[in-house]
Formats: C-alpha cells, structure tokens, sequence
C-alpha cells in the first residue's frame, strides 16, 4: 500500500508542471487549475503577458500576493520589465546602475516622479488603483517598464514559452484578460470568456502584437 502511495504521488508531481510561471492563488487546496498558452500571430510564443481571471463566482475576498516588490533600474533598463501587483502594494526602485535615474509615469492608474537618484539609492510608490503603469526615465527615453496593477487574486505572467498556469479557480463561467503592452487593442488588453470545468482547463489566446 505505501509502494502504490509513492507512485501515486509521483505521478500527480509529474502532471502539475504546465509553465515555468503558476501561481496557487487560494490556501485551500480545493479548486481547478487553468492552464493558458499565449501566442502571437504567426504561432511564436509570447512572454511576459500578464494574465487575469475573474471568476463570475468572485474572489471569496482573496486578494493577490504581492509579496515584495521590486522595480530595478539595471543596465540603464527596469528589471524585470514588467511585474504584476495588487491593489494598495508599495514598490521599490533601487537604482543598481552607476548611474543617475528620473523615474516617472503618466499613467492614469500612478502618475508620479522620482527626482534624480543614484547608484544603491531606492525610491518607494504605491499603486492603489488597478491598471496599468507604464513606467519611463527622463534622463534615459530607452528604458521602458510596466507595472501592472491587478484587483483579482488569480493574476500571473507567461513564462518564455508563453505558457503560465494559475490554480485553485472555483467552477464556472469567468472572464479571461491577457495584457501586454505590444497588442494592438485598446489598453492593451484581450477579454476572453471562458468556462472553467473538471479539475484542469487549457486555454490557447493569439495576441495581434505591434513590431
């Protein structure tokens, strides 16, 4: 019986893997996992898109898992390029260059400045409202970032293979948005309906992406 237990078990660590991305959004074990694959026109595989669903059931008061947040300024770029937050989370920007950076955004989800700042300095600003933040540097027009503020707690971004997986989504009809900022609708962002059935559901998403 402990053989055919360990070979069981084996078996279900084996199937969990779908992308090198997946968020556990809930700290019951209970619920189904979606598994998204993101590509471009031409089939290639898209990184960095931020997924977000939002079942018809609701969140049950679950909230997104910052943890701590972190904006880079490295090699005269924001490292990572993208990160996802939720609602009210305060994110930092150390300055890692040798460098001075102006960090600012006009977005209507933040807009704010970091005057001029240097190497091992870090400045802090907190994002209360969902959406998104595209991020600049006076100083440096090449360097672009994004800060993508989510009210759901099931949010997660595409690995290099354009695959990501979140778990723990309660059964039923939801809404699917993919974001990046190279698609060519409106804010950025697709809206898909899906329905979430059994215990796994995949779902492929093309994105029309801007060169």
């Amino acid at each position: 019986m402990k053989h055919r237990l360990t070979i069981i078990l084996a078996a279900l660590v084996a199937i969990i893997p779908f992308g090198s991305n997946s968020v556990v959004s809930s700290q019951s074990p209970a619920g189904a996992r979606l598994n998204v694959a993101v590509k471009d026109g031409n089939g290639v595989p898209v990184r960095d898109a931020v997924i977000m669903v939002y079942p018809a059931k609701g969140s049950g008061g679950l909230r997104y898992k910052s943890g701590k947040a972190v904006m880079n300024q490295r090699n005269i770029q924001f490292d990572p390029g993208t990160i996802i937050v939720g609602k009210g989370t305060t994110v930092s920007f150390p300055n890692r260059d040798r460098v001075r950076h102006n960090v600012y955004s006009f977005s209507k989800a933040a807009r704010f400045e970091m005057k001029l700042y240097g190497k091992d300095q870090s400045r802090s600003q907190n994002f209360p409202i969902a959406g998104t933040v595209a991020l600049g540097c006076n100083i440096h027009d090449e360097m672009k970032g994004f800060v993508k503020v989510v009210d759901t707690p099931y949010a997660a971004k595409t690995d290099h293979n354009g695959l990501v997986q979140i778990a723990s989504l309660p059964s039923g009809s939801a809404k699917l948005k993919v974001w990046h900022p190279k698609n060519r609708v409106r804010g950025g962002e697709t809206v898909i309906d899906i329905a979430i059935t059994g215990s796994v559901a995949n779902q492929t998403v093309k994105l029309a992406l801007r060169r």
